[in-house]
């Protein structure tokens, strides 16, 4: 088997643009299907991860379990320093937090100084909180069996204290 490489695909992945089981693993790694911020649209890309992958394929879910737990603040400066060419940057963050949705937004700023002249980036996400239960309940639900949850990138047995939650789902 000659080896081949990687190509980049820009795609919704609630709609994967690829053929049925053409995968042996998926992975959806820091908190991807927390950006899902509804239940359909966390179906939809279940279903469509469970079509491209293989029977027996590997689905790898990354869960990042204390979003719901940081504070709010706002224009916290979390970076501040010198950048190429002479610029300076800083990042400003803000959190915001819908409890009641459990849902926690990120706001970040990335303003660079080079003398006078000041350029600033924007960029927002939102997270929704899910539990392994509720995860792996979804995943059942879309044909996926569970063959591990684990607390750390190490194989070590999930703890809900774990700073990372690795789910390992089987197509069915």
């Amino acid at each position: 088997m000659a080896f081949q490489l990687p190509r980049w695909v820009r795609a919704d992945i609630r709609e994967l643009p690829f053929g049925n089981a053409g995968f042996a693993m998926a992975l959806a790694p820091y908190g991807l299907l927390q950006s899902l911020l509804s239940d359909r649209d966390l179906a939809r890309t279940l279903t469509s991860v469970a079509r491209v992958l293989e029977r027996g394929g590997i689905l790898g879910v990354d869960l990042v379990p204390d979003v719901s737990r940081w504070r709010e603040y706002t224009n916290r400066v979390q970076l501040r320093g010198p950048a190429a060419g002479g610029a300076r940057l800083t990042l400003i963050e803000s959190v915001r937090q819908d409890r009641r949705c459990r849902l926690t937004t990120f706001e970040q700023r990335y303003v660079e100084r080079r003398g006078s002249c000041v350029d600033e980036h924007r960029f927002e996400l939102t997270f929704r909180t899910l539990s392994v239960r509720q995860m792996t309940a979804r995943l059942e639900a879309a044909g996926f069996a569970i063959d591990a949850v684990l607390g750390d990138y190490h194989g070590r047995p999930w703890d809900a204290r774990a700073d990372v939650w690795v789910i390992l789902a089987r197509r069915a």
